[in-house]
């Protein structure tokens, strides 16, 4: 096994990533922090518990990137200020499209050959959204409008998120995201055209109901890759010619482009339709309870296939969790609209380096990826990371590798007999108001109201 900084070198030549600079003014004085240092600084804040720009500094200038700062020939200038500010400058002017390109070459270089689910002969990806707070500040409100309701708008702003996790590694693509609300607001199913372009060639998209509509299955299609789509009931009886499908259906659709699709995604031609199955299977959930799921699919597999498919799905769930919690994405604190982007970029960067440690150690082991904790994998990265800093040749590296196999091991979750029930959704209930306030009143004008309330009587 290696270390995060280990798996970033391999991923990310410092190279390709200067290339992207020729011509440009920024981090072309040739400082002491090169881009690609500045973005595994970055990625460093992501995995640490903190996440401080001090803890980035102090790994600097303790850690194995010190070794990186760039220094011209023969100089012997004072040592690196422990302050934050140059770090900080060196951020802010790190372009997106690089801090982008950096964490597409991690991803690529982790999935280069994906496992195939049986039943499969393409990757499996999980499509879901997510809403992240982020801090208030001017810059961000006009970029991202805090949300409205009925009660007038939120203190703090938003952003839409949509992800595409590999089913089995769990490894992420690099997100897409867009404004809550606003006029520029965007919805879950436009950034799924966006992520589907994305996806690596001849893949298999599967999302819950909320994507379950006719411009993602489109869009697929126009990329080449199948797809299997929950329904809503609604949806399902619109596409079956105004009848609910009766459990065990299992057809062959023709599926029309409607005047609304039309009107949300003018990209799509006039009488577009696409060719798919109807499936309608009855399951039973945890708590027994019978339950109806329809589908639209282009894949060829049988309707008991394809349920066991889809019960992957849960997979994204604890994959959005891991990276709100243990990422630390769940709020971002940054001030600019820039650098939110860039942190949101580089943290699902962060999120894939510890995915590998997760995969490597799950390869050695025999074991499932999806079997390890998450927050325990990164601690135990995290721990291990000095050590490899410290390592003086390639020997002690395996060896702290082995080391460090062995606490991944011991890593995993636990393993439950019985699925514990969830638990009943439920809505608070509205506080009730606070009764007026009563003025008390005394003297004169106490006792002409008085009077006026025996007169009544």
């Amino acid at each position: 096994m290696s270390g995060t900084f280990e798996r970033y070198r391999q991923a990310v030549d410092p190279r390709q990533i200067a290339k992207m600079f020729v011509g440009r003014s920024g981090f072309s004085r040739q400082g002491p922090l090169s881009a690609w240092l500045v973005i595994w600084l970055m990625i460093f804040q992501r995995l640490d518990s903190l996440g401080t720009l001090s803890v980035a500094v102090r790994e600097l200038l303790c850690g194995p990137t010190r070794q990186w700062v760039r220094r011209r020939s023969g100089e012997t200038g004072p040592e690196l200020s422990a302050n934050t500010s140059a770090y900080s400058q060196a951020r802010s002017r790190l372009p997106l499209e690089v801090a982008e390109k950096a964490s597409d070459m991690i991803f690529e270089s982790l999935l280069e050959k994906p496992t195939i689910l049986p039943g499969l002969q393409q990757p499996l990806f999980l499509l879901d959204g997510s809403t992240l707070l982020l801090a208030h500040s001017e810059d961000l409100a006009g970029a991202y409008p805090p949300p409205r309701n009925q009660h007038g708008a939120s203190h703090w702003s938003a952003v839409r998120v949509l992800v595409a996790h590999e089913v089995v590694s769990g490894l992420a693509m690099r997100p897409c995201w867009g404004p809550l609300d606003g006029p520029q607001a965007v919805s879950e199913q436009g950034l799924a055209k966006e992520m589907v372009r994305r996806l690596p060639a001849g893949s298999v998209g599967l999302a819950d109901r909320n994507f379950g509509v006719f411009s993602v299955a489109y869009h697929c299609h126009q990329e080449q890759h199948a797809c299997l789509l929950r329904l809503t009931a609604v949806r399902a009886r619109k596409v079956n010619g105004g009848v609910l499908p009766n459990a065990g259906t299992d057809k062959k659709i023709q599926w029309v482009c409607s005047r609304e699709d039309r009107r949300t995604n003018p990209e799509i031609p006039q009488q577009a339709t696409e060719e798919g199955r109807l499936v309608a299977v009855k399951v039973f959930g945890a708590d027994g309870k019978p339950q109806k799921l329809y589908f639209f699919t282009t894949l060829d597999l049988p309707a008991a296939g394809l349920t066991e498919l889809y019960g992957y799905r849960w997979n994204i769930e604890t994959d959005l969790r891991s990276l709100k919690r243990e990422v630390r994405l769940h709020t971002l604190t940054a001030k600019s609209k820039d650098m939110v982007d860039k942190e949101l970029v580089l943290g699902v960067a962060a999120y894939n380096l510890t995915r590998a440690a997760i995969n490597q150690a799950a390869a050695a082991l025999h074991l499932s990826p999806r079997q390890f904790s998450f927050s325990m994998a990164r601690d135990t990265v995290n721990a291990f990371l000095p050590r490899f800093a410290e390592a003086r040749n390639e020997a002690e590296r395996r060896q702290i590798g082995q080391q460090m196999l062995r606490v991944m091991s011991q890593s995993l979750l636990p393993r439950r007999r019985k699925r514990r029930p969830s638990p009943p959704r439920e809505i608070w209930p509205r506080p009730c108001s606070f009764p007026k306030r009563k003025v008390a009143t005394t003297g004169k004008k106490a006792k002409k109201i008085n009077d006026a309330k025996k007169e009544v009587a």
